[in-house]
C-alpha cells in the first residue's frame, strides 16, 4: 500500500503538470518529504494525504490509501480490532493501566511503547505515527461516541517523565471539556477492589447496533463477538462506571493532578 500511495501521487502529480516543488507548495509541506514520500522513504500521515485529495480533486482516494497503509503498520495482533474501531459508531473503553491509544499525546504514545523495550527506534516511530493517525476519528464529520473509564492511578504512573505526564492529564481534560462526544470518567483511588481490576476490554458498537468486545494482552489482541460474553462485557462495564467519578468531578481531578506533575 505504501508502493501503492507513491505510485498515485506520482501519477497524479504528472497528469497535473505539478513538479515536486510546485505541489510541496500546494500542499504547504517540504518539497524533501514529497520526494521521500514518492520514493517510500517516508509514510505519508493522514493530514498530507487529505490535502493531496483536495490538491488533486481525488474524491478521498489518497485517505482511504493511507488509512490502508496505517493498518499495515500496526502491530498484526491489532489490525482486525483497527479496522473494527475506525467503522463503529460508539466505543466504551475501560483502561486501569495507562492511557487509551485514542487519548494518548505524541510523548506519551512514545513513552509507553519506549518502555516496553519491544521495539526498535524506527518501529517505535512508526507505531507512535500510526497511533496519532487512529486518533483522526475524533475529529472527523461523525465521530463515534466514545466513553472512556480509567483508574485514577493511570494519572498518577510516571511515563515518559513529568512534562510528558503533565502535558498528557492536560490533554485529557482538554478533550473531555472540548470534544461532546468524548466522556473521560475516572475511578478513585478511593474505590478500593471493584470489577475492573481484572483488565481493559472496549466494547465497539458496529454501524448495524451490534456490539463486539476487544481484549488487548502482552502480545495478542481477541476480538469477541459472542452474544452471551459480549453481555457480560457489558454488565462489568457497567459495575465501573457506577464506581467512577461524574464527569466534571473527573475533569476537576484530572486537572488537579496535572498540577502536580513538576
Amino acid at each position: 500500500m505504501l508502493d501503492h500511495f507513491a505510485e498515485e501521487l506520482r501519477l497524479a502529480r504528472a497528469t497535473s503538470g505539478m513538479s515536486q516543488t510546485a505541489l510541496a507548495e500546494a500542499l504547504s509541506y517540504w518539497g524533501a518529504l514529497v520526494a521521500k514520500v514518492e520514493t517510500c522513504e517516508r509514510r505519508p500521515s493522514l493530514d498530507f494525504a487529505r490535502r493531496c485529495d483536495a490538491v488533486f480533486g481525488s474524491d478521498g482516494r489518497f485517505e482511504r490509501i493511507q488509512r490502508r497503509i496505517s493498518r499495515e503498520t500496526v502491530v498484526p495482533w491489532f489490525r482486525d480490532w483497527a479496522g473494527i474501531e475506525q467503522d463503529a459508531t460508539a466505543l466504551r473503553t475501560f483502561e486501569p493501566l495507562y492511557v487509551p491509544g485514542l487519548l494518548q499525546t505524541e510523548g506519551y504514545a512514545r513513552g509507553v511503547l519506549a518502555g516496553a523495550g519491544l521495539f526498535a527506534k524506527d518501529e517505535i516511530e512508526q507505531q507512535v505515527t500510526a497511533r496519532l493517525d487512529r486518533q483522526g476519528i475524533l475529529t472527523r464529520d461523525r465521530p463515534p461516541l466514545l466513553s472512556v473509564v480509567i483508574d485514577e492511578y493511570v494519572l498518577r504512573r510516571r511515563v515518559g517523565g513529568p512534562e510528558v505526564m503533565r502535558e498528557q492529564v492536560q490533554h485529557l481534560v482538554k478533550l473531555g471539556s472540548a470534544l461532546p462526544r468524548v466522556r473521560i470518567q475516572v475511578v478513585p483511588l478511593s474505590a478500593g477492589a471493584y470489577a475492573g481490576l481484572d483488565g481493559p476490554f472496549v466494547i465497539a458498537t458496529s454501524p448495524t447496533g451490534e456490539d463486539v468486545v476487544y481484549l488487548d494482552g502482552q502480545r495478542h489482541g481477541q476480538v469477541i463477538d459472542r452474544a452471551d460474553y459480549v453481555q457480560q462485557m457489558v454488565e462489568v462495564w457497567e459495575s465501573i462506571r457506577g464506581e467512577a467519578l461524574s464527569q466534571q468531578q473527573s475533569l476537576d481531578l484530572m486537572a488537579e493532578v496535572a498540577e502536580t506533575w513538576t
